[in-house]
């Protein structure tokens, strides 16, 4: 058994945590359990693709549900690439004629 941290040997056990056997660190006071892994985080093909689906106009929970991915995740990552964005666009033409949607809405 080595500690996560410093790489040390010399670890004793410090009871149980959520089931599993805690261990710490004699040399650095560093707690852990048995298999310790960092979290990966989630693929760059995953963030690709769940940032195509958002441009594309799916919500961010619908997006969260297709690729079980929380939607706050993705809402930070919609934002990290919002910040590489420039501020404004500056047109070379301005246009003359807008296009409209022909559908129109009856209330009532």
């Amino acid at each position: 058994m080595q500690c996560p941290e410093c790489q040390s040997t010399h670890v004793n056990k410090n009871g149980h945590k959520k089931g599993k056997q805690n261990y710490i660190c004699v040399g650095c006071g560093r707690q852990f359990i048995e298999g310790y892994q960092l979290h990966k985080g989630d693929s760059e093909n995953v963030k690709r693709e769940c940032l195509k689906m958002y441009v594309n106009g799916l919500g961010f929970r619908a997006i969260g549900r297709v690729k079980n991915v929380h939607h706050t995740t993705i809402i930070n990552w919609v934002k990290q690439v919002g910040k590489l964005l420039p501020d404004f666009y500056e047109a070379e033409i301005t246009p003359q004629v807008g296009k409209l949607d022909e559908l129109e809405t009856f209330v009532g």
